[in-house]
């Protein structure tokens, strides 16, 4: 998932990150690309605690909308893409039944797009859950 960042700076050189899709989840670091480094971790952390407390994990808002709030006016927009899948507890493994005509096209897509079926549904199943 790409989450959008604001960033900002009283001096031009270190830089404060918040998180405005989770609340509560900021960084900071000496440098811009620090700053950019520091608050991965600060969000993988932050959803390793959501999902040990069986919090729902959202789709992050578009930038445009959280430009909106006043709080982050002056500040630098980032986005930084996050690996969320491994919050989404483990797999299992499940029989579906589907007409056959649905799964001819879920093949020509996957063909065309270089993955596969299993990966296919799997990141649909995810996108459903948000």
């Amino acid at each position: 998932m790409r989450y959008p960042l604001v960033l900002h700076t009283d001096d031009g050189i270190r830089f404060g990150v918040t998180v405005p899709d989770l609340p509560g989840c900021f960084s900071a670091g000496d440098t811009f690309d620090d700053a950019l480094s520091s608050v991965v971790e600060a969000i993988n952390l932050h959803l390793e605690d959501m999902a040990e407390d069986g919090e729902d994990i959202q789709a992050p808002r578009p930038i445009a909308e959280h430009r909106l709030n006043a709080d982050f006016d002056g500040g630098v927009w980032a986005l930084v893409d996050v690996d969320v899948t491994r919050f989404d507890g483990h797999c299992e493994k499940v029989n579906i039944t589907l007409p056959h005509r649905l799964l001819t096209k879920i093949d020509d897509y996957t063909r065309a797009h270089g993955t596969t079926r299993s990966g296919f549904l799997a990141d649909a199943a995810r996108q459903a859950m948000r």
